[in-house]
């Protein structure tokens, strides 16, 4: 359905009608908007990721200590 979609003829025209529609000053604002909204999506992604995943319990000196010696 959607093959042929991102050729870059398509892509010229879309680009060429953005260009039309906001100007050639306004689009590089635009696309540093874009960017910088997708960076913080990411990051908020991340986030959330090291929020969800659950957290190993730190091994004191001491417990370590106590585990060689079972060990023996």
């Amino acid at each position: 359905m959607f093959e042929g979609l991102f050729q870059p003829t398509h892509l010229i025209l879309i680009a060429g009608i953005a260009l039309l529609i906001f100007g050639p000053k306004k689009l590089p604002e635009l696309g540093k908007g874009l960017g910088e909204s997708i960076r913080g999506f990411k990051s908020a992604m991340a986030a959330k990721e090291e929020i969800a995943a659950p957290q190993k319990p730190e091994r004191t000196a001491s417990a370590t200590e106590g585990d060689e010696r079972k060990a023996s």
